[in-house]
């Protein structure tokens, strides 16, 4: 069910019988028709297993199962919203950001250690983010949210893409990511101006970029 962009910080989605969505727990603006909003304690399409992963992984905003017949609008924080669809590939996203997702899709978690090794885990223990990251797989669509918009940037082969980890909203597709270092010694003694830690992103794939660097 895909959704539609009511404005930049809102979006519509049609339900209908026999359908399903979970959205983050608060994310409901208003709704029209036959519409149930129910806490979700098995952790998505993934179940208990993804349930469990995820508060392992201190992954767990709260979700909310959304079923019935209706229109739903969601937004959050006032927060802006990026719509992503999916066809059949995987979505890597901080759970802090999923606004609402359609129900067919697989929901998981993966440690993010595994792609880039020890820098991978170094990622999580600096920028607060965790060291797993929320997945989300199959055929479907996910409304995200960031500060400011959300940026498109293509990752191939030739080109990888060094995004400050706290402007990190998500990425999609064949992607390695690291976290690199420039610091300096300026940087150490408080007199730089460039960003001490980027995460970089090789491969071939998509990265979502915010627009700010605040946390949400």
């Amino acid at each position: 069910m895909p959704f539609t962009l009511v404005n930049s910080r809102m979006v519509r989605a049609q339900i209908g019988p026999g359908q399903r969505m979970f959205s983050q727990r608060g994310a409901m603006l208003a709704y029209q028709g036959d519409v149930s909003f129910t806490p979700n304690i098995q952790g998505g399409q993934g179940g208990i297993g993804s349930m469990i992963g995820r508060r392992i992984a201190n992954e767990a905003t709260p979700l909310m199962t959304v079923e019935g017949s209706g229109t739903v609008l969601f937004g959050h924080g006032g927060h802006h919203v990026h719509v992503v669809d999916l066809t059949g590939d995987t979505l890597y996203v901080e759970a802090d950001r999923l606004l609402a997702f359609d129900g067919t899709l697989r929901q998981g978690t993966m440690f993010m250690g595994s792609q880039g090794g020890v820098m991978g885990m170094v990622r999580g223990q600096v920028t607060g983010q965790g060291l797993f990251t929320t997945t989300l797989k199959g055929q479907g669509a996910v409304a995200v949210m960031a500060h400011g918009g959300v940026i498109e940037l293509p990752i191939t082969p030739q080109r990888p893409v060094h995004v400050d980890p706290q402007a990190y909203v998500a990425h999609r597709g064949e992607v390695r990511n690291k976290l690199s270092t420039a610091l300096g010694w300026r940087d150490m003694v408080g007199r730089g101006s460039g960003e001490a830690f980027q995460l970089e992103l090789s491969g071939q794939g998509t990265v979502y970029v915010q627009a700010s660097e605040e946390k949400l």
